[in-house]
């Protein structure tokens, strides 16, 4: 096109505010990215602090995960440091109790080796993931950064070109394109950030300074950037009213980026511009700065509610009980304060770190002395489990007995015994409760296979001396009973066995029926059927299965009967020498003398009876 020299006057005062206009344009890129970082402070300003200090292994966890997934490499790089520091701090604490429980079970500690659990491994993992991750997104960015250098360098070469090359009517729309391919290219390493703005503007004066026409188009095209700039400003005005206030900030930052690219302005709009756009965002950022002082007021009686709660949860730091249920009465009332206090919300910020320190104290008390209880326990359990071996060692060692009487006492006694035992490890108390019961019922199994052998022995002898009652009775109608008889078949009864114990009492009652009816029908009178019955008696008594036991009973009473016999006799002779002699004093003597020869008889039956039980 036409050089300086053919320019006109009026050619050249438009090419002068076109310099003008570039100036500006690189004054307001400047002031704008001024203003991108403060609405990027703002932003940063949002993330709000989490004091992890009274957190569990599972909520760091929860957390942990949280934090991964909104995939944020930038902003959650330090809460993840931090949850990692504290999550080192319930790791480290459980590695040094574990070796302090390994060497004073008398282990060395190069031998120890300490294994995670499966939360560990799962929070190791996640959080060395999102290490390795964020590591690949950097990498990436930054190779994205050198892509996006090198498109920029690239548009230079081509804004270069057409800057040095002939200007054609086709140059604005090549600047534009240039400008849109600008503008979408993302970020670059910030050590070239600024070259490459400074070569770029620089190149757009030197375009718009050769320019010696289309200064028409270039003037509709910053009222064009000034119709897109002013409806931002609307946009940015109505978010004031934007009921969500998170959203409104949100689309302000992007209004910031926007209003950024758009391009110049007519000089004389921009400060205007700028201060209304500014004037919408602040007020954007005051209703934000109004809301947080008016929960102020609000964290204030969060405070004060917790205190209540830390007061509430002190009185259990003390608690102590011997059993288990009280002390997971108290643990769920405890855990239902933790709910309370969760439930409360936020307090002042720079209240929240002691008293947080202060509850989650007191919070780990109640459950430390909580585990010395269960680890006495388990001390108690433990011992009652060797207890509980050496019962089922007794208990096992008597299953193939056959002396069923003395060792079903034995084993009742063992089942004594267990009932007193206290509480055994869980782990094992179903194992040990099991084998002890196996042993006794194998036991009593094999005690009732062997009685069903006897019992049928039992039968047999029922239906036997049933027979014989019948016998008996049948006898005692005929002319060929005797006593003799009698006592040979009272011998066969004593000598069938015993009977089934139900029907003991009605088989003896039947025998002693026939037996009376028998010696009835014999007919003995006098001394000798005395002497006949004890004698019977006797043959009966044979037939009890205490039958010794019985008979020396019966022995030591008729002793005691002659002894108690003898002494009267002679008190009785002592007093007969006491009697003075008359009428009333014989008689007297008649009566000791006739209880005298009465006792003396009396002593002589119940010495033939002595003699009679020393033949059984």
């Amino acid at each position: 096109m036409s050089t300086d020299k053919e320019m006109s006057e009026e050619d050249k005062v438009t090419q002068a505010t076109d310099i003008q206009e570039v100036q500006g344009n690189v004054e307001n890129l400047e002031v704008e990215s001024e203003k991108e970082e403060e609405t990027s402070h703002e932003e940063h300003d949002l993330d709000e602090e989490v004091d992890y200090s009274g957190f569990t292994k599972k909520q760091l966890l929860d957390e942990l995960k949280s934090v991964v997934a909104t995939g944020n490499f930038i902003k959650a790089d330090a809460k993840i440091n931090d949850l990692k520091t504290h999550y080192d701090e319930f790791f480290n604490k459980e590695k040094e109790e574990a070796l302090k429980e390994f060497l004073a079970s008398g282990g060395a500690e190069g031998d120890f080796e300490f294994r995670r659990s499966d939360t560990d491994n799962v929070f190791y993992a996640l959080a060395h993931e999102f290490k390795a991750k964020r590591a690949e997104f950097f990498k990436n960015q930054e190779k994205q950064k050198e892509g996006n250098l090198n498109a920029k360098n690239a548009i230079l070469d081509r804004l270069r070109d057409l800057v040095d090359g002939e200007e054609t009517t086709l140059s604005i729309n090549a600047i534009k394109a240039i400008q849109e391919e600008w503008k979408k290219i993302g970020q670059v390493p910030a050590s070239q950030n600024k070259s490459l703005w400074a070569s770029y503007n620089a190149l757009m004066d030197r375009f718009y300074d050769n320019r010696s026409i289309y200064f028409e188009l270039k003037e509709l095209d910053r009222k064009k950037n000034l119709e897109h700039k002013l409806e931002l400003c609307e946009k940015a005005e109505a978010l004031v009213k934007h009921e969500d206030l998170g959203e409104a900030i949100k689309a302000l930052n992007d209004l910031h980026e926007e209003f950024k690219h758009i391009g110049p302005v007519p000089r004389e709009e921009q400060e205007a511009l700028w201060t209304r756009f500014k004037t919408a965002s602040d007020a954007v950022y005051d209703r934000r700065k109004e809301f947080f002082e008016s929960q102020k007021e609000v964290y204030n009686k969060n405070y004060e509610l917790k205190k209540e709660l830390i007061a509430k949860l002190e009185a259990y730091t003390d608690f102590s009980a011997s059993k288990i249920k009280e002390w997971n009465a108290k643990t769920k009332e405890v855990l239902a304060i933790q709910k309370e206090w969760e439930a409360i919300g936020p307090v002042p910020r720079e209240l929240g770190k002691d008293i947080n320190k202060i509850f989650w104290s007191a919070f780990k008390l109640f459950f430390h002395n909580k585990n010395l209880f269960f680890k006495e326990l388990d001390e108690i359990r433990a011992a009652n489990k060797v207890k509980a071996e050496a019962l089922i060692e007794q208990a096992e060692a008597l299953v193939e007995s056959t002396d069923w009487q003395d060792t079903a006492n034995k084993l009742i006694s063992l089942q004594q015994e267990w009932r007193k035992l206290g509480p055994t490890p869980e782990k094992f108390r179903d194992e040990l409760y099991t084998r002890f019961k196996k042993a006794c019922d194998d036991f009593f199994d094999n005690r009732r296979a062997a009685n069903k052998a006897v019992n049928k022995e039992f039968e047999d002898n029922l239906l036997a001396k049933n027979a014989l009652c019948d016998a008996i009775k049948a006898e005692a109608d005929s002319d060929s009973k005797s006593e003799d008889s009698l006592e040979a078949k009272i011998h066969e009864f004593n000598a069938i066995g015993f009977v089934p114990r139900k029907n003991m009492k009605e088989v003896l009652a039947r025998f002693n029926e026939a037996v009376d009816y028998y010696v009835q029908q014999l007919g003995i009178e006098g001394g000798n059927k005395d002497e006949f019955l004890f004698r019977l008696n006797l043959n009966k008594l044979q037939s009890d299965p205490n039958a010794n036991r019985a008979l020396n009973k019966k022995e030591h009473g008729i002793r005691k009967q002659i002894s108690d016999l003898e002494n009267n006799i002679t008190l009785w002779k002592n007093n007969l020498e006491f009697f003075a002699s008359s009428r009333t004093a014989d008689k007297l003597k008649d009566q000791f003398d006739d209880k005298i020869k009465k006792a003396e008889a009396e002593i002589d039956k119940l010495k033939k009876k002595l003699s009679i039980i020393r033949e059984f």
